[in-house]
């Protein structure tokens, strides 16, 4: 067996085991959340720099579309995306010996954590689970899971890639000159 189509073999397992693993431990958070939270007020840490708060949302990111008709909403907050992520891992898998290690980091975080709210709007008619509120004094983020922690995360990574990417393009553009 060559070397390529080993590295290949490990990327693979890495991205699979990686994503069921970060998938597992957002639908146990959201769990946990539906036992201890539900029903109850906020639970606040640090003078309100973390609190806990549980909450049900038919829409994407802040509640957006959560006014849709149920079956458009079904389709372009659940079937749609489930769509693109299956798309995405056939991506992944089939460029996994074209993709650098922070591309696969990025896209693995975009993937689990797409699946994470995914499973909750197929399986929760459409409601996803969250509970984390972060902030200081007036300034604090929306009502959070860790599939959104996973999806930003993996959106800021992909933006250094395209950074990156981009200051080595200029540099080679330079260097031409």
């Amino acid at each position: 067996m060559n070397s390529a189509n080993t590295i290949r073999k490990i990327k693979t397992a890495l991205f699979c085991f990686t994503s069921i693993l970060f998938i597992g431990c957002d639908q146990v958070t959201k769990n946990l959340a539906k036992e201890h939270l539900m029903n109850r007020g906020a639970v606040s840490y640090f003078n309100d720099l973390f609190v806990l708060y549980y909450a049900e949302n038919t829409g994407a990111a802040m509640g957006l579309g959560d006014a849709l008709p149920q079956v458009l909403s079904f389709l372009l907050l659940g079937i749609l995306p489930l769509l693109f992520l299956i798309a995405l891992s056939f991506y992944i898998i089939k460029h996994m010996n074209r993709l650098s290690p922070l591309l696969l980091t990025g896209l693995t975080f975009v993937f689990a954590g797409g699946i994470g709210n995914i499973i909750d709007r197929l399986l929760h008619d459409r409601h996803v689970t969250d509970f984390m509120i972060m902030g200081i004094g007036k300034l604090h983020t929306g009502i959070f899971n860790f599939s959104d922690l996973y999806i930003s995360t993996g959106a800021i990574i992909l933006l250094i890639y395209i950074l990156k990417l981009n200051i080595a393009e200029s540099k080679r553009n330079k260097l031409e000159v």
